[in-house]
Formats: C-alpha cells, sequence, structure tokens
C-alpha cells in the first residue's frame, strides 16, 4: 500500500487499466423554409439537420454528425465541440448545450469510444460562411411519430434516406429511451443522438425560449407557430398558441411586404437573453 500521495503518483501505470477514447458530436438543428405553389400562404418551416458524410473507414461514405475525438491534454468536452463547429462547418459563437453521454460497448468498430453529444441551435440565415463540402443541411419529415416508435425522413434534395427507433419509458427515471431499429445509411449510433436531440427540444419548446436560437431578427407570429408546428409534428390552435407565446415577442413598427399575402406585422423576441 502507497503512503502518500506523492509515492502512487509515482507508481501509477496508466496502462494497468483499460483505456478508452473520448467523442463529442454535434446535434446542429436550424429551420428551412419551403416555397408555397400557392402564393398567398406562408411558407411550410421544416426542421433540419446537419450531417456529414464520412471520407473514411470506418462507415465511409455513410452520414454522421459533425464530430471528433477529444484531445485529453488540451481539451474539454466542450472545447472539442466548438473546434469541430468552426473546422468542418464554420460555425463559432452559437448556442449549444451537453445532451446525452453513448457508451455502448460496441459503438465504434475501432475501439471503446464515448460519446457526448451536444444539441446546437442555429438560424441558418445567418450563416455567411460555406460550410465544408462534404457537409449538407437536411430537412426532417416525421413518418412515424407516437409512443412506440419515431420514423423520419432526411432529405437534402439530391438523397434522402430513413431512419426508425422504438421508443420505450424507463420507469425508475421516466425518460424516454430510443432503441434504433432501422438504420442503412447512417455512421455509428448517431440516429439515437437525433431521435434524443428532438426529444430535449420538445420537451424545452414550450418552458424556455430556445426556438428563438432559430428564428431571423424580425418575424411574423404566423411564421414563429408554423416554426413551433414543424418541431413539435402538430398543429397548432392559432389563438391558444398566440396567448401562449405573447410574453415572448414584441410588435415591431415594421410590416412585411410582398409575400403574395396580406402585409403582416413583424415581431421580435422580447427579451434580451434567452431563458435556460
Amino acid at each position: 500500500m502507497y503512503k502518500t500521495e506523492e509515492e502512487f503518483l509515482k507508481n501509477y501505470n496508466a496502462k494497468a487499466y483499460d483505456q478508452l477514447s473520448m467523442t463529442s458530436d454535434i446535434l446542429l438543428l436550424s429551420i428551412s423554409s419551403e416555397k408555397q405553389e400557392n402564393y398567398r400562404k406562408i411558407n411550410e418551416k421544416n426542421l433540419s439537420i446537419l450531417l456529414v458524410k464520412r471520407n473514411d473507414f470506418p462507415f465511409k461514405d455513410k452520414w454522421c454528425l459533425p464530430g471528433g475525438f477529444v484531445n485529453p491534454n488540451t481539451e474539454t468536452l466542450e472545447d472539442t465541440a466548438k473546434r469541430i463547429l468552426k473546422s468542418e462547418v464554420n460555425l463559432e459563437n452559437i448556442y449549444m448545450e451537453q445532451l446525452y453521454t453513448y457508451d455502448s460497448l460496441n459503438r465504434d468498430p475501432r475501439c471503446r469510444v464515448v460519446s457526448t453529444s451536444f444539441i446546437a441551435l442555429v438560424d441558418k440565415n445567418k450563416i455567411t460562411n460555406k460550410i465544408n463540402p462534404n457537409a449538407s443541411w437536411f430537412n426532417i419529415e416525421f413518418i412515424t411519430d407516437n409512443d412506440k416508435n419515431i420514423k423520419i425522413n432526411l432529405d437534402n434534395g439530391s438523397e434522402s434516406f430513413k431512419i426508425e427507433c422504438k421508443k420505450s419509458i424507463d420507469k425508475a427515471s421516466l425518460h424516454v429511451k430510443y432503441e434504433l431499429i432501422n438504420n442503412d445509411f447512417m455512421a455509428f449510433d448517431h440516429p439515437l443522438i437525433i431521435f434524443n436531440g428532438i426529444e430535449r427540444l420538445r420537451n424545452k419548446i414550450d418552458y424556455t425560449d430556445l426556438v428563438f436560437y432559430m428564428m431571423p431578427k424580425q418575424f411574423t407570429l404566423g411564421e414563429l407557430q408554423k416554426v413551433y408546428e414543424a418541431i413539435l409534428n402538430k398543429k397548432l390552435l392559432e389563438p391558444a398558441f398566440r396567448r401562449t407565446i405573447a410574453h415572448k415577442v414584441e410588435k415591431t413598427n415594421d410590416i412585411q411586404t410582398g409575400e403574395g399575402h396580406r402585409p403582416s406585422v413583424l415581431y421580435k423576441y422580447k427579451v434580451l437573453s434567452v431563458k435556460l
């Protein structure tokens, strides 16, 4: 037995312990607008996600979330996430929060890898830098979305694919758990991160103001309602919705014109800092 801390550290052999690698993976979400054939209607809104196509093995040519290995000597998990966003997507200084840790034994064929995921939100219309050539925004279309499973189609205009998970409730924590049941196009267990991230955003959208990180500076109430509906995947009653968000927005002196429909008053986010 060692008698002092110094003696222990002097004789400590890290190789005596099993080694593992750490990664940070980022679920970057935004909102896309889809032009309507009927010019009198507000453009439809879609929840969208940024994916990266892998250039190397394992999972070569499959899509994944932006991510990378943590440098154990110089980086925290958040440092790595910020570095990845800057290097792969040319983004910095955007909203980001830690999501979950994924530690399945065989989630990476190279070695034992534990991943900490982050959810990041951005108004992609504000992105001035070009994203990397192997990155692409995919719109999320909900095909099945109920208490038993969730199935979505991801489409970037030239390529589309489906992923599906089975849902269950952990009786101890009451948290929603996901089990991957259909995935032929994504690397690792990244579909699980997508579904957990959507669940997190939905759970927080009512009691926080996170949605405004994905909104332009000014917007109509109709546009804001479309964004809520895209995230929640359900229609909302207009009077009830406007009562719910009344304290979060304020009317500006500007009017939206030239969209085909009647001119609409533009609103902005009411407070300076987003409530978390």
